[in-house]
């Protein structure tokens, strides 16, 4: 009895193996049928000719680039669609020339090409939903100095996909909406024209701090980008700078216009320098032995 449930366990496996054999064998007769031989063969012409352009392609850009600098970019541009053409064309004609195209093929062209489109759209879907989201909620406005993820900048551009910010260097940084749900993202003038700009002096724990302070106070107060009818504010603190001992000092004080923020940091720097080299005001010179 047992000897006969073991051959019946066995038959069953043996027969389920067989017909699945049979089944993979039978999917790929029906993919060779699909396939024309005769246009795979064809097809590697096809490819050849096309990298055969891209290279001429590139060889005239390249030589056009060279004799003519302010057509460069221009001739990048134009090669960029044409690779683009060269590449839809080559894959448009290779499939057709390869392959039989019937109610199969097109399911399965439809089906690939639904879940390419998916996921492709997610992230899309995502940028458009986070764009909304920022013109509603409005963390910050188009002409706002903004630093985020690292980078510090000026906004130029808020659109449905992405937000476009124009650096200290001219650097101009495309970000996407999404980006912006889960970060932080710090605005420094908040729509406004004016913004305040900190820059910290250090002096020795010995130095006069009351001249120091005084000195600051009057270069913010009469710098030509300052902004008046903000209030020009030093603080003062004790800090560790570097192994040293310092006083800080602090400067806050508004620019009349954000663009004006570098200039205004070096005109109070230069003129604050002068006039503490003239008033016998040090930096730090007590440092804090390690043990």
């Amino acid at each position: 009895m047992l000897r006969l449930f073991v051959f019946f366990i066995a038959f069953s496996f043996g027969h389920t193996a067989l017909a699945e054999d049979a089944q993979s064998i039978d999917n790929l007769h029906q993919f060779a049928s699909l396939i024309r031989w005769s246009g795979v063969a064809f097809s590697f012409i096809i490819v050849f000719i096309a990298w055969l352009l891209l290279r001429f392609t590139q060889s005239i850009v390249d030589g056009i680039s060279s004799q003519f600098a302010q057509r460069r970019m221009l001739m990048q541009k134009l090669q960029s669609f044409f690779q683009f053409f060269i590449y839809m064309s080559t894959g448009m004609t290779v499939f057709m020339l390869s392959f039989r195209v019937d109610e199969r093929v097109l399911a399965l062209i439809g089906g690939t090409l639904a879940v390419s489109v998916g996921f492709a759209l997610k992230d899309l879907t995502a940028s458009f939903i986070a764009g909304l989201t920022i013109m509603i909620d409005r963390p910050f406005q188009v002409g706002d100095r903004v630093t985020f993820e690292g980078h510090y900048g000026d906004i130029i551009a808020i659109g449905l996909r992405s937000v476009r910010m124009q650096t200290l260097n001219d650097d101009i940084i495309t970000i996407p909406n999404n980006k912006f749900l889960n970060e932080v993202a710090m605005s420094g003038n908040y729509g406004a024209l004016d913004m305040q700009v900190v820059i910290p002096f250090y002096i020795g724990m010995d130095q006069d701090i009351n001249t120091a302070r005084d000195i600051i106070q009057e270069a913010a107060s009469s710098s030509r980008y300052i902004h008046l009818p903000k209030p020009v504010v030093v603080l003062v603190k004790q800090s560790i700078t570097d192994n040293y001992l310092a006083i800080q000092l602090t400067c806050k004080a508004y620019v009349v216009d954000i663009k004006f923020e570098k200039l205004f940091e070096t005109d109070i720097t230069l003129r604050v320098m002068q006039e503490f080299r003239k008033s016998d005001i040090f930096p730090p010179a007590i440092a804090i032995q390690n043990k």
